[in-house]
């Protein structure tokens, strides 16, 4: 076994471990931070189009309203509601699937004319609350009395709750599936290490425990916004009937199935260290292996058969490569973590294991960047979305991370060459880094204490009874001593202490790095958020384009008919630019002494706001700037003179805006 061992100079120093918690608290509390102050989750999918559309007036009462969304979504009877002026249920409470994303929801016979409010709450298909609604009215706008709840879905405290134990649920799996591939895979002494047997147990534990508060988050998450559902049975089989619900039940039976694994590694592999045993710990590192890879896939696949991955274009593709993706964070991070806490808590790891950790460390970068550029060219799809999404600029930032963290790990790198030189053993090849030093061993020059002797059975006055109590203080002091002596060779050697600010800076920007990460799963993909900006853009200008308008007309004089075409542009409230175009039957321009307009919204009480054109050509009148308040059901009355004496106006509605 190849060593490093510790340095000549051995100065007594102060413990380090109070400020490497106090540095890691600031960093959790920081991210906790920033994580409640993050604006609420995107809604995945988004409203397009409607029919009625919102804002519309119709005539008579449609048989039902239909919901065009982005993306396909989960709805149940009663996640879109019709309210009438006074509040009152307006819908028969089923819904259906009409296709094309398109949804919809039948309305009673013989509503009252007015304003009606459809409030709707679905799930996307990447299983993130869409909630939102809309107005429309029959015959006429009127008041309402509907007041909808200010609980946003997946807001509030509930939703809190749910992103701060998602970023539970990353951490503890990156904790679990990376502190036991470092045990396996580098440092197979590490299994007897009690700290590091804390450290993969607290990944189980966090797993475990945050996978149920998920599950059951999950009702109140995307529906009510109310703490007190999560315990309403009801509702739980509810959730376990969803592909959410199928992920997180599934996730916990494989996590049984890593409580095997971790008593098996702890237990029964600790235990074969005899050379006799050799053959048959081989054997079992060899199923541990197979069968730990084979728990860390499908707790991976858990995550990516129900969010981003599983929606979308390829997704065929995009789940594996999920999966990938997150086994190499894990193995990353994970095996990070349990570098820190091998650099800071024991005094000898096995040189072998740092050429082993760095070619993990160096193949999950690797596929780590190949995976993440799949997945930023498919959740992104343009460099206008990379820039101008909110899930594109999280992405930057996720990646200037991923930069700093390499950065460090660098400087981790620098610091084993220097240890590895004066050991005159080998540097890594990658970018990851342990100091290896031999449990006892000591180089200093000077003069060593003077062991402390045990007294024999019946010497001293004590007698057997005393001896036994003796001998037991005795090895506890000695053990004392051997401990903070260990310690004090540690912390006296400058590499050592080096490496262990690099690796516990890479632990704390990987805190934040997760942080982002989690923030990502719960915001909409900059390609789909451009998706359905460029729908509803386009389903906004065809109902609202540039209007034109024909009426004909007859004075009742001698040349007294012909028609009027109108034209406003761009036809919405705002600012429009109007031609007006008089011909005869025949369609030739007609010059007539006097052409003016009007605008009228009767269901608001506006107007009627006159328009007198200039007369520019033959035929022809124009004006700019007519303002249009407001959008709605307009009557555009024109009026004609012919003579001195023969005038008629005509009126026409028309929808503007």
């Amino acid at each position: 076994m190849q060593t490093i061992a510790p340095r000549s100079r051995v100065a007594p120093r102060t413990s380090a471990a109070p400020r490497v918690w106090r540095l890691l608290l600031v960093l959790l509390a920081a991210t906790g931070a920033f994580l409640a102050g993050a604006a609420p989750a995107s809604a995945h999918a988004a409203l397009t189009g409607s029919d009625p559309r919102q804002g519309a007036v119709v005539e008579s009462a449609p048989a039902q309203v239909k919901l065009t969304f982005s993306e396909k979504v989960a709805m149940s009877d009663g996640s879109v509601r019709v309210l009438d002026p006074a509040g009152k249920r307006a819908d028969t409470g089923k819904t259906a699937d009409l296709g094309s994303n398109t949804y919809g929801v039948k309305l009673r016979p013989g509503l009252p004319d007015g304003t009606f409010t459809v409030a709707y709450q679905v799930v996307s298909a990447d299983s993130h609350p869409v909630a939102g609604a809309f107005t429309f009215s029959i015959g006429a706008p009127s008041d309402t009395k509907v007041a909808l709840p200010d609980q946003e879905a997946g807001g509030g405290l509930v939703g809190l709750l749910y992103d701060i134990t998602r970023y539970l649920s990353y951490a503890g799996f990156i904790v679990l599936v990376g502190g036991a591939a470092f045990i396996l895979g580098c440092w197979p002494p590490g299994a007897a290490v009690r700290p590091l047997q804390r450290l993969v147990t607290s990944g189980w534990v966090t797993l475990t425990g945050s996978t149920l508060v998920l599950l059951l988050l999950r009702a109140p998450y995307t529906s009510s916004g109310k703490l007190a559902d999560a315990f309403d049975m009801g509702k739980l089989g509810d959730v376990l009937n969803t592909k959410t619900g199928a992920a997180l039940v599934s996730r916990l039976l494989l996590l049984a199935a890593a409580a095997l694994f971790i008593a098996v590694l702890f237990g029964a592999y600790v235990k074969r260290d005899g050379p006799e045993e050799a053959a048959e710990k081989k054997d079992l590192t060899f199923g541990l292996a197979i069968g730990g890879t084979v728990v860390a896939l499908g707790i991976a696949a858990t995550w990516a058969m129900a969010e981003h991955a599983s929606t979308g274009i390829q997704a065929g593709i995009a789940m594996p490569v999920d999966v990938l993706h997150l086994l190499a964070v894990a193995t990353w991070l994970g095996g990070l973590a349990a570098l820190g806490l091998a650099l800071f808590r024991t005094a000898a790891v096995d040189a072998r294991a740092v050429r082993r950790f760095s070619t993990v460390a160096f193949t999950s970068v690797v596929l780590l960047a190949a995976t993440g550029t799949y997945q930023a060219w498919r959740q992104v799809g343009s460099w206008s979305a990379l820039t101008g999404t909110s899930y594109g600029q999280l992405l930057l930032v996720k990646i200037g991370l991923v930069v700093v963290l390499v950065g460090v790990a660098s400087v981790s790198r620098r610091w084993t060459r220097r240890i590895a030189a004066e050991a005159g053993g080998p540097a890594p090849e990658a970018a990851a880094a342990v100091v290896v030093e031999q449990r006892g061993k000591q180089s200093s020059k000077k003069p060593q204490k003077k062991p402390v002797t045990v007294p024999a059975s019946g010497e001293g006055a004590g007698g057997a009874g005393g001896d036994s109590k003796r001998s037991a203080q005795l090895a506890r002091q000695q053990a004392a001593m051997d401990t903070a002596r260990e310690k004090r060779v540690r912390d006296a050697d400058p590499h050592r202490s080096g490496l262990r600010r690099s690796v516990l800076t890479e632990t704390g920007v990987a805190v934040v790095l997760l942080a982002i990460t989690t923030i990502l799963t719960t915001t909409e993909p900059g390609r789909t958020e451009e998706e359905a900006a460029n729908a509803t853009s386009a389903a906004a200008a065809q109902r609202s384009g540039p209007l034109s308008l024909k009426v004909p007309f007859d004075t009742g004089g001698t040349d007294g008919k012909g028609t009027v075409q109108m034209d406003l542009d761009p036809g919405r409230s705002g600012s429009n630019a109007l031609h007006v175009y008089v011909k005869r039957p025949n369609g030739s321009a007609f010059d007539v002494p006097e052409v003016k307009l009007s605008f009228t919204l009767k269901s608001k009480d506006v107007g009627p706001l006159p328009v007198k054109p200039d007369h520019i050509a033959t035929g022809h009148w124009s004006a700019n700037g007519v303002q249009i308040p407001m959008a709605g059901n307009w009557q555009i009355a024109v009026t004609v003179r012919t003579s001195d004496i023969d005038q008629v106006t005509v009126k026409k509605n028309a929808q503007i805006g």
